[in-house]
């Protein structure tokens, strides 16, 4: 038995998209490698930003031996006498086999046929070609002038049966026994003998291939470093995960902030160092945020202070302009901003934000008519009113992701009731799978007779939303059905039939 090894090695792949392309590769090679009865213990995929690897351990060097059975006519109409007619020996002869050979059952002839296994090694130039041009991607791209199509460009092709090299080819591309190692610590062509060496070689040369490795370095190293810099490292289970497919050799590094930036609200601080510049927030003991913060570097620990610095000096531009937003958005109350969100645009025939609000106001009025609420009406309406006032503001214009929290927490300075501030930001929940469900009354965030442009169904998230209205609804005791019920009420019935589309109510 011997070990498979397929390297497909290419220009950084996109981060976000690696752990379902994983996925989808295992299931591809096991599909083909069955397809082909070639006879292997197990399949392991690895994954880093520059390759995609498939290592199938146990294959046998002789393909599985097969029986195929051909159904032919009926025995009365094969036979006559004793003695096969004509049509059994046409179907003989077409299925390759003696009239002697055909077997009787169930009052039927049939052909069996004994297929020998072919070597393996005849069998695998087909397979890993299979699996190369079949691999599922959300988009492809091509390059220079070849018609082939791949999510980036594809620079080489390891493919090992034990010491053997596979021939496999596409674009100007031969496979070799050849890898590169890591881009800046070891760029260079790096031979692999035997595919059993495959990830111990491109470990000396500072790639760790296997992604679970890597993601259990990632998340050890970081959390020791935290612990020696005083604080607790809070990891958020995707931001791991993307950060693991960044990184073919991590190495983690603390950096530091002013403290005044710790005066804006939390997310204010988390958003940009997490969302946009991949970085994990260190906690103090008392669950407080530090002035500090871990990224992961794609490399060794060679001029580390000056990663360090280069880091610091853009996280401190982003809390810069955040702390700029948050003072211009606090020269005025929430509510000023309610002029402001006439000029929005919320959907064309449904008005604008203000228009939108309106019909939240009255939404709660009606559901706070039909059911036994803790709520308060007037604080109800007042939630409603505000709902979209955030949109607005600086902090949420620049960081979208916080719509609805700058919400709460501008509300929260104006010394709205809490209800009011939780309302302006359940409304969004859940914001995805998985996420936290609305636990006061806030009202929904809207229905109505939405005109889809024509191929894009989801071009406004109304789908998600959906999901998150009956995600919301089976935990909410009837409510949202309320709700549902009372929105039709105050929305338009349809958007004007000017613009080309699929109509659907939602």
């Amino acid at each position: 038995m011997k070990k498979l090894l397929f390297e497909i090695g290419t220009e950084e792949l996109p981060a976000n998209y690696m752990p379902n392309i994983l996925k989808d590769l295992k299931t591809l090679a096991l599909k083909k490698l069955q397809d082909a009865r070639v006879p292997f213990a197990d399949v392991t995929v690895l994954g880093t930003p520059r390759r995609l690897a498939v290592l199938v351990s146990g294959v046998e060097e002789t393909q599985a031996d097969s029986t195929e059975e051909f159904k032919g006519p009926a025995v009365n109409i094969a036979f006559k006498d004793g003695e096969p007619t004509k049509a059994a020996q046409g179907f003989a002869r077409g299925k390759g086999v003696d009239v002697k050979d055909l077997v009787v059952k169930d009052n039927y002839i049939y052909a069996v046929k004994h297929i020998q296994g072919r070597a393996t090694a005849e069998l695998l130039p087909h397979v890993l070609q299979e699996i190369l041009t079949n691999i599922p991607f959300p988009n492809h791209m091509r390059w220079a002038d070849f018609d082939f199509r791949f999510l980036r460009p594809i620079h080489w092709l390891v493919a090992l049966f034990g010491t053997e090299i596979v021939p496999v080819s596409i674009t100007d591309i031969q496979s070799d026994r050849y890898t590169m190692g890591h881009r800046f610590l070891s760029n260079k062509k790096i031979e692999i003998p035997v595919a059993d060496d495959y990830e111990k070689i491109l470990e000396e040369n500072f790639v760790i291939a296997d992604q679970d490795k890597r993601r259990e370095m990632i998340r050890q190293q970081i959390t020791e470093l935290a612990r020696e810099e005083g604080g607790e490292i809070e990891i958020a289970a995707d931001l791991l995960e993307e950060v693991n497919y960044l990184v073919e050799y991590p190495t983690p590094l603390c950096g530091k902030f002013e403290e005044k930036y710790l005066a804006l609200p939390e997310a204010a601080i988390i958003t940009p160092m997490r969302d946009h510049q991949r970085y994990f927030p260190v906690r103090g003991k008392d669950g407080k945020l530090l002035n500090k913060f871990i990224a992961v570097r794609n490399g060794g620990k060679a001029f580390l202070e000056n990663v360090t610095h280069g880091n610091e000096r853009v996280l401190r531009a982003r809390l810069s302009d955040a702390e700029f937003f948050f003072n211009e958005d606090r020269k005025q109350k929430l509510e000023a901003y309610e002029e402001k969100i006439k000029t929005v645009v919320f959907q064309e025939g449904l008005g604008n934000m203000y228009d939108k609000s309106q019909r939240l106001e009255k939404l709660v009025e009606m559901i706070h008519f039909g059911q036994q609420s803790r709520v308060p009406l007037d604080d109800l309406k007042r939630a409603a009113r505000l709902s979209k006032c955030d949109l607005v503001t600086g902090m949420v214009t620049e960081f979208t992701e916080l719509q609805g929290v700058m919400g709460r927490e501008y509300a929260r300075l104006d010394g709205e009731k809490a209800d009011v501030c939780e309302g302006i930001f359940e409304q969004y929940l859940p914001r995805f799978a998985g996420d936290i469900l609305p636990k006061t009354e806030a009202a929904p965030s809207g229905s109505g007779h939405y005109q889809y442009p024509a191929g894009q169904p989801e071009a406004y998230g109304h789908g998600q939303g959906c999901g998150g209205f009956h995600s919301a609804a089976e935990s909410s005791d009837g409510r949202c059905e309320r709700a549902g019920n009372a929105d039709h009420r105050v929305y338009p019935a349809a958007v004007p039939q000017s613009a080309a589309g699929t109509e659907d109510p939602v």
